[in-house]
C-alpha cells in the first residue's frame, strides 16, 4: 500500500481547523454590551453590578492596565432555536494562546451569583440545554485588564508591572459577544478526532495501530460534507467508533489526572489581582465539577482558599458543598507553595502548621501529601518538617527543568539530613499545566523512569495562573483516554489515591539523600534584597515575640497575643511564596512587600516591648535580653541580666598604609585599599586569608543571563569580574575601620570592626546601588584546605563539595545558605555568618607558587539588577551584616549565625530576667518557645540537635507543670508521647539533627 500518511494527516488538520471546529457554533446573534470602568481599585461586587454603563462596540478597545471594567451583557435567545443549547460566546479580546496571562473576567447573573470565569481557552456561558426560546439573557462580566509582561518577545524590560508607571493606555480590543448555538456532535466530533489525531503522531510508523487510526480517520472525513458538518457528523462519529473502543494493552502506563490550576499567589501580578484569580478559577471548576461527575479538583495553598472565603463568599458556598461531596480536594497542607530553600526552620514548619490546621478547620481534612509543583529546589531539611507535621508524601514538577542533569527517578524516596525519608513523585509529563494532548500523555509514559518496576505517574491537569483551570475539553479527552489503545490509562483520581496506589505497586523506590537543587533560577537566591531581609528579619522578630510573650505571659500574666501572632505569621508565610520571596515577582510586588514587611516590624517590635517591660519591671538595673539560644556575655538565653563584658580593641597603623585591629584573640590587618590581608588567630596561631589574597573584596560581574532574567545567573557570568579596589576615604571609628568606595553609578561604605572579646570580624556594608544588569560579590580568600563546606539549611546543616569533580557539583555554581557556611581542615575551621543574605559559592584553587597550598574562596551575593519582570530592581540603599569567624568549629558557626540574627535588646528593669526553658548544651538549639496554639496557656518548646551528631541533654523548665508530651507540628500528641519528667525538666536523647516539639501542662494551665 502507498505512503499516504502525510495527506492523510494534512487534510485532517485543515478539514479540522477550516471546517469542522467552525461548525461548533452554527449560528449567532450578537448581544448588546456596555461598560463601566471602576476608578482606581476593584470595587464590591454589588458596586460594580449596580454601577451605569455606557454602551461599547464589539472592536473598541477597552481596560487601562490593571483596571477593572464590568461589562453588562444582553439580549433574547431566538424563538427558533427553541429546544437547542445554547451558549454566550463573550471574548474580552483574548489570545488564546496565553491562558492565565492577560486579562479574565469572572460572570455574574444580576443578583450576583456567580457563574464561571472567563480565560482565553474558557469564553463560553451555558445559557440553557436545551433552551426554550425567547429567553431574555442579562450577564455581568467584572473584567480585570490586566497586562501582559511576559509577551511574545520575553524578559523585555516593561513599567507595566506597576500601576503607578504602567500609564492608561487600553490594553484590549473587545471581540465576540454572541449568543450561539452549541452542536454538541459535532463538538464531540473535533474531541474524536483531536484524540485520535494527537495519538497518531506519536505512535511509531511501522505500527499497525497507527494505520488502523489514520485509516479510520480518512474515512470519517469522507463522511463529512463540508457543506454541511452540523447534518454529517454523525456519520463521521459513527465511523470512528471502532479505533476509540480498542482497550490499552494491559502493560499500558497509568496516569492519575488531577484537575488542577497551579495559581502563583503572586507573579506578574500583585496580590489582590491573585484573590479575583483563584475566585475566578474555583467558580470555574464548581461549575465543571457539576457538569463532569468523574472529574476531580485539587487545589493547594490554603491562602488562597482564605481569600475565596474572605472576598467570594458566594463563590465559598459552592467550594464548600464540592469538598463535602469529596471532588474538590485541599492538597498540599500549606499556608502557600512556598520557597523552601530561603525560608528558615521555624518558618518552614508554620508553612505546614497553618496550611493543615485550615483545612482541619474548616473542613475537617488531613492532608498527607506536600504538593509543590513549581518551587525552585528543595532544602535537604524538608522531609522531616513534611514528616513532622503528620504528611509522608512530596509531588514537584520543577526539577525537569534542570539545564545539566537529568534526575534519574521519577517515584522515589527522599531522605534529608536527619534521616527522614519521604515517598516523593515527580510526574513525567513535566509540566504542571497538562491539557491532555497526545503529545504530553505520550511524553509521561516514554519518558518515565520507573518502568519496569512501577506504572502510575500523576498529571496535574489545567490552565494555571488565572488560565481557569481544567477545560470541559480535557475531561472529554481524558474519558477518551480512559482505556484507549496504544495510549497511557487516564483517569480522575485525588491525589492520596494516585500516592496510595504509587507507594503500594513500589515498594522499595531508590533514595535520593540530600538537597533536590534545581539547576536553573539560582540567582533568586539574590533578586531583591530588601524582600529577602524583611523576611529574615520578620522571622526571628517572630521569635523574639513569641518567646518574651509567653515568658511574660507565664511570669506576669501578660496578655499573650494570639490572633497578632497569627496574622503576622500568615502574612509572612504568604511573602515566602515562591515568586516573592525569590524576587521574581513584578515591581508592585515588591513595592507593597517592603511596605508590609516594615509594618510587621512595627508591630512585633511593638509586642516585644511591651513583653520585655512587663518582664523587667521597673528600677535602673541595666539589662540586656537574650533572644539567641546561646549564652551571650553572660546573659542566658531566653533571659535578661547586666552583661559581662571586658577586654579592648587596639586600632593601630599599619606599616605600608592601612590599620590593625587586635582584641588578643583576633588580629586583622586592613591594607592601604580597605581590603583585609590577614586575619591571624591567636590562639591556633594560625592565618585566616590565603597568602597574597585579600578578604572583604567587592567584585562585579556582567549579569546578562540567556533568560529568566531576575531568575538565572549563567555560569559564564564568571568569565569577567572587575575587582572594586579603587579607594575614596578609609579612617579608623571605635573598634574597627571606616572604608568607602565608589564604582560606576554606585557607593560602598564598610565598617569592619572587631569588638573586644570577640573572635569575629564584623564587616557591615551600606551599598547605594545604582547598577544595571551587574551582580555584585563580597569575596573572602581562605587558607583552608577543604574538599566540602557546610551551609545551614532548616533544622541544621548539610555539606555540598567544593570541587568539581562531576556535573552535578558544577551545576551547583550558585547556592543557598541560611545564616551561616563553615569550612574546616581537622581541627581548625572559619565560618562566615551573615544577617540577610542567602546566595553564595565556594571555589577552591592549588596555589603554584610559595606553600603550594590549598585556597578556598567563599563569595557571598550581595546583588543584582536584572530589568525584568521589575525594571528597578534593588535601586537605591541596602544594608548587609557579615562576619568573618577565624578558628570556628561548627559550634561557632551556629552560636554566630544566631547572634548576628537576634541582636542584643537592653531596657532598664527590677532586675533578672530568668529564661522560661533552658537547655545545658549548645548544640540542642531551641527554635521556638511559645504558648499553645489552642489557648490553653501550655508552653510548646521546639529544638533540635544543631551540629550534626547524637547528644544527650537537659531540658529545664523554669515554671511548674504537671505533664510533658511529645507533639507533631501542629501540637497535638504522637503516638507513645508522654515524656517522662522529674518536675523541673525533662532529659532528652538527640540522633543528629532530630527535631523534637515538647508540649509543657502549665500547672495553671486554663484547659
Amino acid at each position: 500500500m502507498h505512503d499516504d500518511r502525510s495527506l492523510v494527516e494534512a487534510r485532517l488538520k485543515r478539514v479540522l481547523d477550516e471546517r469542522i471546529r467552525p461548525a461548533v457554533y452554527p449560528e449567532s446573534v450578537p448581544l448588546d454590551v456596555a461598560v463601566w470602568h471602576a476608578p482606581g481599585e476593584p470595587v464590591p461586587v454589588a458596586e460594580g453590578l449596580a454601577a451605569e454603563p455606557e454602551p461599547i462596540e464589539v472592536g473598541a478597545r477597552w481596560g487601562a492596565p490593571w483596571g477593572t471594567s464590568w461589562f453588562r451583557v444582553t439580549g433574547r435567545v431566538p424563538e427558533a432555536w427553541a429546544g437547542r443549547t445554547v451558549e454566550a460566546l463573550l471574548d474580552l479580546g483574548f489570545d488564546e494562546n496565553m491562558p492565565g496571562f492577560q486579562c479574565e473576567g469572572l460572570v455574574y447573573r444580576p443578583d450576583g451569583t456567580p457563574v464561571k470565569g472567563l480565560n482565553p481557552r474558557n469564553q463560553w456561558v451555558r445559557i440553557g440545554a436545551p433552551v426554550e426560546g425567547g429567553e431574555e439573557v442579562c450577564l455581568h462580566i467584572e473584567a480585570a485588564s490586566n497586562p501582559v509582561i511576559l509577551d511574545y518577545h520575553p524578559f523585555l524590560p516593561t513599567q507595566l508591572g506597576d500601576k503607578e508607571t504602567a500609564g492608561s493606555e487600553p490594553q484590549y480590543r473587545l471581540a465576540r459577544m454572541d449568543l450561539a448555538v452549541l452542536d454538541e456532535t459535532v463538538w464531540e466530533l473535533v474531541l474524536d478526532l483531536e484524540v485520535l489525531g494527537e495519538l497518531m503522531a506519536e505512535l511509531p510508523v511501522d505500527s499497525a495501530r497507527r494505520w488502523d487510526i489514520l485509516r479510520a480517520v480518512d474515512k470519517a472525513l469522507d463522511a463529512v460534507d463540508l457543506q454541511d458538518v452540523n447534518g454529517t457528523a454523525a456519520q463521521a462519529r459513527a465511523r470512528l467508533e471502532t479505533v476509540l473502543s480498542e482497550p490499552a494493552v494491559p502493560s499500558a502506563h497509568r496516569i492519575s489526572a488531577v484537575g488542577h490550576a497551579h495559581i502563583d499567589s503572586a507573579w506578574l501580578w500583585p496580590l489582590r489581582e491573585t484573590v479575583r484569580k483563584v475566585a475566578r478559577t474555583t467558580a470555574n471548576m464548581t461549575a465543571l465539577l457539576e457538569d463532569e461527575p468523574e472529574f476531580v479538583f485539587a487545589m493547594s495553598q490554603a491562602q488562597q482558599w482564605a481569600w475565596v472565603k474572605e472576598h467570594r463568599p458566594e463563590v465559598w458556598a459552592r467550594v464548600k458543598k464540592a469538598v463535602a461531596d469529596g471532588r474538590f480536594v485541599p492538597a498540599g497542607g500549606m499556608w502557600v507553595e512556598s520557597d523552601t530553600n530561603m525560608p528558615g526552620s521555624e518558618a518552614m514548619a508554620r508553612q505546614f502548621v497553618h496550611g493543615k490546621r485550615f483545612f482541619l478547620d474548616e473542613f475537617g481534612i488531613e492532608n498527607e501529601e506536600a504538593w509543590l509543583p513549581d518551587t525552585f529546589g528543595f532544602a535537604a531539611g524538608l522531609p522531616q518538617i513534611i514528616k513532622a507535621a503528620g504528611s509522608k508524601w512530596l509531588l514537584t514538577q520543577k526539577i525537569s527543568w534542570s539545564q545539566t542533569n537529568k534526575f534519574p527517578h521519577h517515584t522515589f524516596t527522599w531522605e534529608g539530613i536527619d534521616g527522614t525519608r519521604i515517598f516523593t513523585h515527580f510526574p513525567p509529563v513535566d509540566t504542571y499545566n497538562c491539557s491532555m494532548k497526545g503529545g504530553e500523555i505520550a511524553h509521561a509514559a516514554r519518558n518515565f523512569k520507573d518502568k519496569g518496576v512501577a506504572r502510575h505517574s500523576l498529571a496535574p491537569t489545567g490552565w494555571g495562573d488565572g488560565g481557569g483551570g481544567t477545560t470541559r475539553e480535557m475531561v472529554a479527552k481524558a474519558a477518551r483516554l480512559r482505556d484507549l489503545e496504544g495510549s497511557a490509562t487516564v483517569v480522575w483520581e485525588t491525589p492520596a489515591e494516585f500516592f496510595t496506589k504509587a507507594e503500594a505497586e513500589y515498594p522499595d523506590p531508590p533514595v535520593w539523600v540530600g538537597e533536590l537543587y534545581l539547576e536553573l533560577h539560582r540567582a533568586t537566591l539574590t533578586s531583591q534584597a530588601r524582600t529577602k531581609q524583611g523576611n529574615r528579619r520578620s522571622e526571628h522578630l517572630l521569635r523574639e515575640a513569641e518567646l518574651w510573650a509567653a515568658t511574660a505571659a507565664v511570669r506576669t500574666g501578660f496578655p499573650y497575643p494570639y490572633e497578632e501572632l497569627d496574622r503576622v505569621w500568615k502574612t509572612v508565610l504568604l511573602h515566602q511564596f515562591h515568586d516573592i520571596l525569590p524576587g521574581s515577582s513584578i515591581a508592585w510586588v515588591h513595592r507593597e512587600a517592603r511596605a508590609t514587611y516594615e509594618r510587621l516590624a512595627a508591630d512585633l517590635d511593638g509586642i516585644i516591648d511591651a513583653a520585655q517591660r512587663a518582664l523587667a519591671g521597673d528600677g535602673t538595673t541595666p539589662l540586656v535580653f537574650n533572644s539567641a539560644p546561646h549564652i551571650r556575655e553572660g546573659v542566658p538565653a531566653g533571659g535578661a541580666r547586666t552583661p559581662v563584658t571586658g577586654g579592648r580593641t587596639m586600632v593601630s597603623d599599619r606599616p605600608g598604609g592601612g590599620h590593625v585591629l587586635d582584641n588578643g584573640l583576633l588580629r586583622v590587618e586592613i591594607d592601604a585599599q580597605g581590603l583585609v590581608v590577614s586575619a591571624y588567630d591567636h590562639d591556633a596561631d594560625r592565618e585566616s586569608i590565603a597568602p597574597g589574597r585579600a578578604g572583604n573584596l567587592l567584585q562585579l560581574h556582567p549579569d546578562f543571563p540567556n533568560m529568566w532574567d531576575a531568575w538565572d545567573v549563567d555560569e559564564f557570568y564568571r568569565n569577567t569580574v572587575t575587582d572594586l579596589t579603587d579607594l575614596d576615604e578609609m579612617a579608623p571609628e571605635g573598634d574597627g575601620v571606616r572604608v568607602t568606595r565608589s564604582f560606576g553609578a554606585s557607593r560602598v561604605t564598610q565598617l569592619l570592626s572587631l569588638a573586644p572579646g570577640e573572635r569575629r570580624l564584623l564587616v557591615d556594608t551600606e551599598v547605594d546601588w545604582h547598577e544595571t544588569e551587574k551582580f555584585l560579590k563580597l569575596a573572602f580568600p581562605l587558607d583552608v584546605h577543604a574538599e566540602r563546606y557546610a551551609s545551614e539549611t532548616q533544622f541544621g546543616h548539610f555539606y555540598r563539595p567544593t570541587h568539581t569533580n562531576t556535573s552535578w557539583e558544577a551545576a551547583k555554581f550558585e547556592a543557598c545558605n541560611h545564616r551561616f557556611v563553615h569550612l574546616e581542615e581537622p581541627g581548625w575551621g572559619v565560618a562566615i555568618v551573615n544577617d540577610s543574605t542567602y546566595g553564595h559559592d565556594v571555589t577552591r584553587t592549588v596555589r603554584t607558587d610559595g606553600d603550594h597550598g590549598t585556597t578556598t574562596t567563599v563569595r557571598v551575593s550581595l546583588l543584582r539588577a536584572p530589568r525584568f519582570p521589575d525594571p528597578e530592581t534593588d535601586q537605591g540603599v541596602h544594608r548587609f551584616r557579615h562576619a568573618l569567624v577565624p578558628g570556628a568549629d561548627i559550634a561557632d558557626a551556629v552560636r554566630e549565625g544566631w547572634r548576628i540574627n537576634l541582636p542584643e535588646r537592653r531596657l532598664s528593669g527590677a532586675g533578672e530576667v530568668a529564661p522560661l526553658v533552658g537547655v545545658d548544651r549548645d548544640a540542642v538549639v531551641v527554635t521556638a518557645v511559645k504558648l499553645a496554639d489552642d489557648g490553653s496557656g501550655d508552653v510548646v518548646v521546639r529544638f533540635h540537635e544543631a551540629h550534626g551528631g547524637r547528644c544527650r541533654a537537659r531540658l529545664t523548665a523554669g515554671f511548674a507543670f504537671t505533664s510533658v508530651t511529645a507533639t507533631d507540628l501542629l501540637e497535638r500528641p504522637l503516638p507513645d508521647s508522654a515524656v517522662e519528667h522529674d518536675g523541673t525538666g525533662v532529659n532528652v536523647r538527640l540522633r543528629p539533627f532530630e527535631l523534637v516539639t515538647l508540649r509543657f501542662r502549665r500547672a495553671d494551665s486554663v484547659l
